[in-house]
């Protein structure tokens, strides 16, 4: 970061633009489909394979583990390296592992190839950023950022959706390895259209700066000790290995010890610290932090109630979800119009509209006798809370963004998606614990424990809502007392 972040930026629209997005998105939403799709399968792999449950863990936790470890350092890449050669590296990865994957002769191979697609996803993820900041300016931005919050959204609610119905197709044998070969096609057209579409990598910092490797190794050491223990939490919080959480900050410190060494040596550091002192950005990546540990977490406790608590099919689970994916869908792609316009205020909304949507979902569970109708009866909550979570991811990303160039997009998303894998991660451990051990202590009564679980994600959106109000009130103070704020409404 220097100068360039309120220089004016010279800027020819690309006429494939809006092309070239539906390429990123199509990508996006594979890698984050990924995080979800898999959950409802795992009854099917640990019969079709004879798989541990240490091994079923981590054939989810490894791809988690895997794709926050390399976001910022693949950011940073695509910032320096080039975007399309990052994304095109991170796409054609990807869809190898899902061949390699479905095609798993035992856990062993499959956890390994997991771990590797992990890398993958986090190689193209922060690349969509990067590309929508240097693609649109403006509202097509907001715009851009819409559709992309609308992919977030969908991606992780419809997962248990399309696995429930690969799984009823294709039986339980082998259903779960197209949960994986579904996505050998849509990856290679995807390939051939971001050779087409995407525009031609250019130097975008004035220079070929070093990399970062001692930060980045620093960095990875902190992320991967703290979400480690988090996610082999989420089920028996009493065996994580806890004492890496010590690690992680003592990883972090040596890390903002060496990228201090590093702005003063050679001037390139990882991750430039000027971009946590921009007060929009800081405060979104807060947010969203604490958002997605609430948001994510509300899939992993109803997939677990419905299915396993209710016996429901993995495709009625899926159909179950499909609410909150259809409200998130609606309002995600409003507001990413509609940000640059309402701003700020309009996140808070959300974050009420989602708590208020949770809220009535536990007392309508409170209040039905819990059988085959469950599942409708929280349609309307969930569609409710689907369409507060639209007005949250993409207006929250949009603003966070808008003081940052271009030049550092793909650095920048990297840090809000490690942000995001994060919350993520504590989210489903906070939560993982709430519910197993309600289920535990109340002898196996489910509607105790997704009770208690719900509270604890309404708890968390409770938090994001909270960081989202103090932003508001501080903007308009600074507003009452002449202070400069961004233009787009609260930041």
């Amino acid at each position: 970061m220097s100068d360039d972040r309120t220089a004016p930026e010279a800027y020819t629209p690309d006429p494939r633009r809006w092309r070239a997005l539906s390429v990123c998105l199509v990508a996006g939403f594979m890698s984050l489909l990924d995080v979800s799709i898999v959950n409802v399968a795992l009854p099917a792999m640990q019969a079709g394979l004879r798989a541990s449950a240490a091994q079923l863990s981590w054939i989810v936790s490894g791809y988690a583990l895997t794709f926050g470890l390399v976001l910022v350092a693949s950011g940073r890449l695509g910032d320096d390296r080039g975007r399309r050669r990052m994304f095109v590296t991170g796409l054609a990865l990807f869809t190898l592992t899902s061949a390699v994957a479905g095609f798993a002769p035992d856990p062993e191979v499959l956890v390994a190839v997991r771990l590797v697609q992990g890398v993958a996803a986090g190689l193209l993820s922060p690349q969509v950023v990067g590309f929508i900041q240097d693609l649109f300016r403006g509202p097509e931005r907001g715009t851009a950022f819409g559709m992309f919050g609308a992919v977030v959204g969908i991606s992780t609610a419809v997962g248990p959706l399309l696995g429930g119905l690969l799984l009823a197709w294709a039986g339980d044998a082998d259903g779960w390895r197209w949960v994986f070969f579904v996505n050998i096609p849509i990856g290679a057209a995807a390939l051939v259209a971001a050779f087409r579409l995407l525009p031609a990598d250019t130097v975008t910092t004035g220079e070929r700066r070093p990399l970062d490797l001692g930060g980045s190794v620093l960095l990875g050491v902190a992320v991967v000790a703290l979400m480690l223990p988090l996610v082999l939490a989420e089920r028996d919080p009493a065996s994580a290995p806890w004492w890496l959480v010590a690690v992680s900050v003592a990883a972090l410190v040596a890390f903002v010890a060496w990228e201090r060494r590093a702005k003063r040596v050679h001037g390139h550091p990882l991750i430039d610290f000027a971009l946590l002192r921009t007060r929009s950005y800081a405060v979104g990546a807060s947010l969203g932090t604490v958002y997605f540990a609430g948001f994510t977490s509300i899939f992993f406790v109803l997939t677990l109630y419905l299915q396993n608590g209710l016996g429901y099919t993995p495709l009625q689970t899926g159909l179950t979800m499909t609410a909150f994916a259809l409200g998130s869908a609606v309002t995600s792609a409003l507001s990413g119009r509609l940000v640059a316009r309402f701003g700020q205020p309009m996140i808070v909304v959300g974050l009420a509209t989602v708590m208020v949507g949770l809220g009535v979902t536990d007392l309508v569970l409170a209040a039905t006798a819990h059988g085959p109708w469950t599942g409708l009866a929280i349609a309307g909550p969930l569609l409710l809370a689907g369409a507060g979570g639209g007005l949250v991811i993409a207006p929250n990303q949009t603003l966070a963004l808008s003081e940052i160039p271009h030049t550092s997009g793909g650095t920048a998303g990297g840090v809000l998606q490690t942000g995001q894998r994060i919350g993520t991660a504590i989210g489903l451990s906070a939560v993982g614990a709430v519910f197993f051990g309600r289920l535990t202590a109340s002898g196996g009564d489910w509607a105790d424990a997704i009770s208690h679980g719900l509270l604890i994600t309404v708890g968390l959106v409770a938090l994001a809502l909270v960081l989202g109000v103090v932003d508001l009130v501080a903007a308009r103070r600074a507003r009452g007392r002449g202070t400069p704020v961004t233009a787009t409404g609260g930041r």
